[in-house]
């Protein structure tokens, strides 16, 4: 038993020169997500700006122009210090302010689920009742419409629009927060080893 505690223990600690691995990919995989979300917000900054601030069917936020620029530069310089992974934890906070904003502004009172599927354990009440309006919809385009040139590409689904994606992408930057950049595949982990290098 001792030989296979000692041989676990040998396999972590090799293991911990690729401990940069883990937060690379998370770094691969959100920075496209912020700079599509960052760079949308831009293209239509007028529409954006009408529903950070409108309180009859928008978020109702005040300076709402400020807000959506704050976002706006959040998302995409974000996304470009995340990619090359400099400033990491710093830029993780103002990222992990707009994913719970977005969480508890816009998608909290439609639950978890991002796309509604009725059969899941998580399901709310609006998302059991869009099973009825699903059926009638994939109802109405086989009758009406060419459904097989629909379909072609994948399946007739309504969007919830719940916390899923949010609440995934705050967990993704609150690892990184602790973490950091990770070891040898980021910017950080080189200027932090000059750093040390240079006070000792």
């Amino acid at each position: 038993m001792p030989a296979v505690i000692n041989f676990y223990h040998r396999v972590i600690a090799h293991s911990q020169q690729l401990s940069g691995l883990a937060p690379l990919l998370l770094r691969l995989y959100l920075a496209p997500v912020l700079l599509q979300a960052g760079w949308n917000k831009y293209q239509h900054f007028d529409n954006t700006v009408a529903w950070f601030g409108n309180t009859d069917w928008g978020l109702g936020l005040p300076a709402p122009a400020v807000l959506a620029a704050l976002a706006i530069a959040a998302e995409t310089l974000g996304a470009l210090l995340l990619l090359a992974g400099l400033l990491t934890r710093l830029v993780s906070i103002p990222l992990m302010i707009t994913m719970l904003v977005a969480i508890f502004a816009v998608h909290w009172p439609n639950g978890w689920l991002a796309i509604a599927d009725s059969s899941s354990w998580l399901a709310n009440e609006r998302v059991v009742n869009s099973a009825e309006q699903l059926s009638a919809a994939k109802s109405l385009l086989q009758q009406h419409g060419n459904y097989d040139w629909l379909t072609g590409n994948g399946n007739i689904v309504i969007l919830n629009n719940g916390i899923e994606f949010a609440a995934t992408y705050f967990v993704m930057l609150l690892s990184l927060f602790f973490s950091g950049g990770g070891r040898y595949t980021s910017i950080d982990h080189y200027l932090s080893r000059r750093s040390r290098a240079g006070a000792s």
